[in-house]
């Protein structure tokens, strides 16, 4: 069969069926690397939000990156989140004032432990006319004149000055020390150059104490309780020695055989601590009474109870044990040798001069003491269960003397 050739100018149908599907994958490819390109018929405007709505979409899918490629998050990619809330720390409350009594000077809230009051630049407290720099009334006062302290729930004031520091209308002395309370006033240089009066900010009234007392002595905190009543640590005005005030509230008392309160137990107590005089008992210093209160001002023993003592170490070394007990059976020789018994021996009521184990130890706590005679013996049901003698809760016929020996030999069982 002969070949049919084509006409001249004419491509074979194979070879532009070829041609065609060559063009139409070369759009298909076009089109697959560019996806978001517009088309002709979108104007700029359009194309331009096109292309910004397919970032976006991008970008939401990735998690919150830049679209402006600058590595921050614009105010549209930002994503709100909640924030647990932080609680507020509260302020610091002031402990004490310094109100001002003089022109010139200025209050003070006391958040510090100490503050230093002076002429001096470093001072806490500059002693300077703030209308008036230099000025002449106050160059009386010294660069570094008194500091205000506290320790504890106490607080003092200690003068440093060459002119004096009055508490109260009472020099303290230089280098000297004296208890701040409520109400106290200060005079700088002169007695009568009233400065400050201090307002004590966690401290009790004490207004209520009788007068004579507030003169000699300051109440600070409560270190001991009772039934009776309560102890408070005390300074003496003249000196800043320690002092224990017992407190006892007439109306706790009840008298045996009476169904009334009566302040009975506490004038025998009374009478008692003043008519002993022992290295080994308590001793009193000095004796006040309100309508309502015994003031009762005796010596203060640094170291606390023995029970505390005892329950601390668990046990006692025999020789501390020694020691202490043979100061006991000093004391309650000497209260029978007075005719007093005690009736109350116990660790609780046995006191410790220091933190040393070898130290001074004293008998306290009269509140169930009575004064024996000869002939007399006590029938009431009183003291502490634990450290009674059996004819306390047994006798018909009454008990004496012997029932403190009881106590101290269970003293001596339970160190």
């Amino acid at each position: 069969m002969s070949e049919e050739k084509p006409h001249e100018g004419e491509q074979p149908q194979s070879t532009l069926s070829q041609a065609q599907s060559t063009q139409s994958t070369l759009s298909q490819a076009q089109s697959t690397q560019s996806p978001s390109q517009p088309q002709s018929t979108q104007s700029p405007s359009q194309a331009q939000s096109t292309q910004s709505k397919s970032q976006t979409g991008s970008s939401s899918s990735s998690g919150p990156t830049s679209s402006s490629g600058s590595g921050t998050l614009s105010s549209v990619d930002t994503i709100p989140v909640t924030l647990p809330s932080v609680p507020e720390e509260p302020e610091p409350q002031p402990w004490g004032r310094l109100l001002p009594m003089a022109q010139g000077f200025r209050s003070l809230d006391c958040l510090e432990d100490q503050y230093l009051f002076g002429r001096g630049s470093k001072c806490n407290y500059v002693l300077d006319d703030p209308d008036e720099k230099g000025s002449k009334k106050f160059r009386i006062y010294s660069k570094k004149h008194f500091r205000i302290y506290r320790e504890g729930s106490e607080v003092f004031v200690e003068d440093s000055s060459n002119n004096g520091t009055f508490v109260d209308g009472v020099l303290v002395g230089k280098d000297r020390k004296l208890p701040l309370t409520n109400n106290a006033v200060l005079a700088l240089a002169e007695q009568r150059n009233r400065v400050f009066v201090f307002i004590d900010l966690m401290s009790a009234d004490q207004s209520s104490l009788p007068r004579e007392l507030q003169e000699k002595y300051v109440l600070t905190r409560r270190i001991g309780t009772g039934v009776c009543g309560e102890v408070k640590l005390a300074f003496e005005r003249s000196s800043c020695r320690k002092f224990a005030v017992k407190i006892i509230n007439k109306k706790n008392f009840q008298s045996e055989g009476a169904s009334n309160f009566h302040p009975q137990n506490a004038q025998t107590e009374i009478e008692i601590l003043q008519r002993v005089d022992h290295p080994c008992l308590i001793k009193t210093e000095d004796f006040y009474q309100t309508e309502d209160c015994y003031y009762i001002v005796l010596e203060l023993m640094e170291g606390g109870e023995l029970f505390h003592r005892v329950k601390s170490q668990q046990q006692l070394d025999e020789s501390v044990a020694k020691l202490y007990f043979y100061q006991m059976l000093r004391a309650v020789k000497y209260l029978h040798n007075k005719g007093i018994i005690h009736r109350d021996l116990k660790p609780e009521n046995i006191l410790l001069s220091s933190q040393d184990n070898e130290c001074l130890i004293k008998v306290t706590d009269f509140n169930q003491s009575r004064i024996l005679d000869e002939s007399l013996l006590m029938r009431s049901l009183c003291g502490t269960p634990s450290y009674l003698a059996p004819e306390v809760f047994t006798s018909t016929s009454g008990y004496g003397l012997a029932v403190d020996a009881w106590s101290l030999g269970v003293l001596l069982f339970v160190w």
